[in-house]
């Protein structure tokens, strides 16, 4: 006990205090920066981006398709298109993760999660969630299950994800949805007692990510479930999905 003891203390306070306010490292590629004063409209960024994410006229990053592999930006020799390390990149709205010119980070976290209260009243304490991998690469996956470790300590605020749907208040789900995938995400989706939340999360989850051409996708669970939160990324960080949930289940900023 003694030794369990003298290792608690020595090891300190491993889970990051403030997780709204917690500092990333500078190489990491968060929210989209433009100036299109310096755009030249060369189309070379058009051209290297695998997800079809950018346009042009106005400059345009569409954050549900981007995986912010940052070849736009090293293609960009004019400098018009950067990304800041601001990770709090979820919305309640599809529309709202299409960056513009002009859109700021303080803006996007002001508006971008719409607050419902009965969201709020229902799930601010205590939230148990399913997380189901469509089709996805693990690179999401991965990062979910780094939200529950020591750092990030994402049970300290009632989120957990549990082992069935029907312990669950909604599900989470990663990859782009593949034909062999759809029933049982379908299967998992009415087996979770209502009522009930769908998060999306990553590029793949969102629009397809770098597999949307592909024809073994069966995404009509999209058309046919209401989904409630958007958390953008490829693979999405831990802060990213914790604050993005926070923000939605507490009527918190992000």
């Amino acid at each position: 006990m003694f030794d369990t003891l003298k290792s608690r203390i020595f090891q300190g306070q491993q889970f990051i205090k403030d997780i709204e306010r917690a500092p990333m490292r500078e190489q990491f590629r968060g929210f989209p920066k433009f100036c299109g004063a310096n755009c030249n409209a060369c189309e070379k960024c058009l051209d290297v981006c695998p997800t079809g994410a950018l346009s042009l006229y106005p400059l345009t990053i569409d954050m549900g398709k981007c995986t912010f592999c940052g070849a736009c930006k090293n293609v960009c020799k004019a400098g018009a298109i950067d990304f800041s390390n601001y990770y709090k990149l979820s919305a309640t709205k599809r529309e709202s993760l299409i960056i513009t010119e002009g859109v700021q980070e303080a803006d996007f976290e002001r508006t971008a999660i719409e607050v419902r209260a009965e969201i709020t009243s229902m799930f601010s304490r205590s939230l148990k969630l399913r997380q189901v991998s469509a089709g996805g690469c693990n690179g999401c996956e991965m990062e979910l299950n780094a939200c529950s470790n020591a750092n990030f300590d994402m049970g300290r605020f009632g989120i957990d994800f549990v082992a069935s749907p029907r312990h669950a208040d909604g599900i989470v789900i990663t990859g782009p949805i593949t034909e062999n995938m759809a029933y049982a995400l379908e299967d998992c989706y009415k087996s979770t007692p209502e009522p009930k939340i769908v998060i999306l999360c990553g590029a793949c989850a969102i629009s397809g990510g770098v597999f949307q051409k592909s024809t073994k996708l069966n995404r009509e669970f999209l058309e046919k479930y209401p989904i409630d939160l958007y958390i953008a990324g490829c693979p999405v960080h831990p802060l990213t999905f914790i604050n993005g949930v926070l923000g939605f289940i507490r009527g918190k900023k992000k």
